[in-house]
């Protein structure tokens, strides 16, 4: 009978409950929140056949295939859309295509309702959105093998995907090889604990007060090597974070204690691959060809057996794919062949404080790095400043003097100043509130010696806010009235490729204008929340009303955002576009006056 006396022996694969026709293995989550079988003595018969399908026991068996080198393929699927919703280039979506379009089932992991994660098997396509991409935690496989057997049996195609430990159990669990069955695995790092991202999760509800209702890892609306994890909450607001930010991420990449006893020493690390297909991020694909890499995905494939060459040949055309070298995947992907290190933090102290403490106490407990910058990074730092002033300012007198008349010193070496760059024109009153919580970089140059003029007026009583690092080009006029507040967010700290309005940017603000984080300005855009003092005889008339701009907007070049306009965030504004109304959130708009003519669009900063 499987008795784990020792956890690095159970993988979790749920194989030894789908087995046992007494019903007598149960699963128990620990601390850790994996779960491990029990067995009830008074049920069990001693039969072995928990033993028979425990891949770990069985894997010197198990460990082979039909082919003597796996063929490699990087390859990104050619509907953009599924590339942007995959955790890389969309391969799988297209190996589910291929099965659906045969009448078959495909079967994979999905979240739960309350985010937990199982293994779910169908033949109905409107599944694959949830099945697609990878959910980053364990899942429950309880059932799951019983059903693909029966599907087997009854003559039913099936593709299915799981970690390299669950499809080796699966394997197992059939006992034989099935002409209608194919399997794929993925290049797995080590699997996390459900439990860690269930607390990762419920942090949004603890600092944001509203319950998270989706979650994606990997979002590619940051691009795709910034591994962002995106989640949307109750109330619609979205948070994205990067690998920088991100605890959750830091703590798998950087700490090793998330995952699975048994993920420190796997036994299904190398080759022979056990699956048909194996699919992971194809890293350092930048090397190889640089038009399969838009920062939005490259999957590599790597073909295991004669039987994934035959399905291949079926999805090729659903896919823009290239054939590389076994030698070139080994580098970008060590988890192929190299188990996971040991943790780097005290493993059960960790599980015992996520009981105890918020996300937030563990993460500066375990995860978050000593924020006390060394005097080596702070000398660094301070030259990189010195450097960015050289550079924009052009050590201009009249750029230098600006510099110094609208900003204290302190302010400067804190990184939170205005830095007016050559033929800067700038008047703003001793009256006027600056609230300069990053680097506003006024009239910068793709040309060095144009003398294209940039202009910044805030009156009396006027406030100009920024919330961090922002880049206006030459050619802006920029006019904030007597009492207004123009509020710009400036980049997230999600976005690590920062934050510029491109050349002649126009904002006329007599009331109130805000632009979010991460918004992006084309060539030639106005915003303006006036009619410049003109009345109209209409009841209800404003000459001003404010314009508020969400985050991560695009305003595409010759665009104009007229007053009382509220654009909702992610919200696309065509070329040349005239905005009078509201803007939803996520919708493209164009024309004059603009109209929606797309909704849910999401795309890459």
């Amino acid at each position: 009978m499987i008795d784990n006396t020792n956890k690095k022996d159970c993988c979790g694969c749920n194989a030894c409950g789908d087995i046992c026709s007494r019903n007598a293995i149960a699963f128990k989550t620990d601390i850790e929140g994996f779960w491990y079988p029990e067995v009830d003595r008074d049920k069990c018969t001693d039969c072995g056949l928990c033993e028979t399908v425990c891949p770990i026991i069985n894997v010197k068996e198990l460990k082979k295939n039909d082919l003597e080198q796996s063929v490699c393929y990087a390859a990104e699927h050619k509907n953009l859309e599924v590339v942007f919703d995959s955790t890389s280039g969309g391969v799988f979506s297209a190996l589910a295509d291929i099965m659906y379009k045969e009448k078959g089932y495909v079967g994979g992991a999905i979240f739960n309702d309350d985010f937990s994660i199982r293994h779910y098997i169908s033949n109905n396509k409107k599944d694959l959105p949830k099945l697609r991409s990878s959910k980053y935690a364990e899942s429950d496989l309880s059932g799951f093998y019983k059903e693909v057997k029966l599907l087997l049996k009854n003559g039913e195609k099936v593709l299915v995907c799981g970690c390299p430990c669950q499809m080796a159990a699966l394997r197992a669990f059939l006992r034989k090889d099935y002409e209608n069955l194919i399997i794929a695995d993925f290049v797995c790092r080590g699997i996390n604990s459900p439990k860690f991202l269930r607390k990762y999760l419920d942090s949004f509800e603890d600092r944001y007060g509203s319950p998270v209702v989706y979650s994606k890892a990997k979002s590619k609306e940051y691009g795709w090597r910034n591994l962002t994890h995106k989640v949307v909450l109750a109330n619609g607001k979205s948070y994205y974070e990067t690998k920088d930010v991100n605890d959750s991420t830091k703590a798998y990449l950087r700490t090793n204690v998330l995952c699975r006893s048994s993920c420190y020493d796997c036994q299904f690390k190398g080759f022979p691959r056990i699956a048909d297909i194996t699919l992971a991020d194809y890293w350092g694909i930048e090397k190889m060809d640089t038009k399969m890499d838009k920062d939005l995905g490259t999957s590599l494939i790597m073909i295991n057996s004669q039987k994934g060459l035959a399905y291949f040949e079926k999805v090729k055309s659903r896919l823009n794919f290239i054939q590389t070298p076994f030698d070139s995947i080994l580098q970008g992907n060590p988890a192929l062949t190299e188990s996971l290190h040991p943790p780097l933090v005290n493993r059960t102290a960790f599980f015992e404080d996520l009981d105890k403490m918020t996300f937030s106490e563990v993460a500066a407990k375990y995860i978050q790095e000593n924020q006390n910058p060394t005097t080596k990074q702070q000398i660094k730092k301070i030259m990189q400043l010195l450097l960015l002033i050289r550079r924009d300012t052009r050590l201009q007198i009249k750029s230098i003097y600006q510099l110094l008349k609208y900003n204290k010193v302190k302010n400067i070496f804190n990184q939170r100043f205005l830095l007016p760059a050559s033929y800067c024109v700038m008047e703003i009153s001793k009256s006027a509130n600056l609230k300069m919580n990053g680097i506003l970089r006024l009239g910068v140059k793709k040309f060095n010696n144009s003398k294209l003029e940039t202009r910044l007026l805030v009156e009396q009583g006027a406030t100009l806010e920024v919330g961090n690092d922002l880049m206006l080009m030459y050619g802006a006029d920029i006019e904030v009235f007597q009492g207004a507040t123009l509020k710009f967010g400036g980049r997230s700290e999600s976005n690590s490729k920062g934050c510029g309005y491109n050349i002649n940017c126009t904002i006329i603000c007599a009331e109130r204008v805000e632009i979010g984080k991460d918004v992006q300005i084309g060539r030639n855009v106005t915003i303006r929340d006036n009619n410049g003092g003109h009345y109209l005889n209409r009841q209800g008339y404003q000459n001003t009303n404010p314009v508020i701009i969400g985050d991560k907007v695009w305003l595409c070049e010759g665009c104009t955002i007229m007053s009382g306009v509220h654009i909702g965030e992610g919200a696309i504004i065509g070329a040349h576009a005239f905005v009078t109304s509201n803007v939803p959130a996520h919708a493209l708009v164009a024309g004059n006056p603009a109209r929606i003519v797309d909704e849910d669009v999401l795309w890459k900063y």
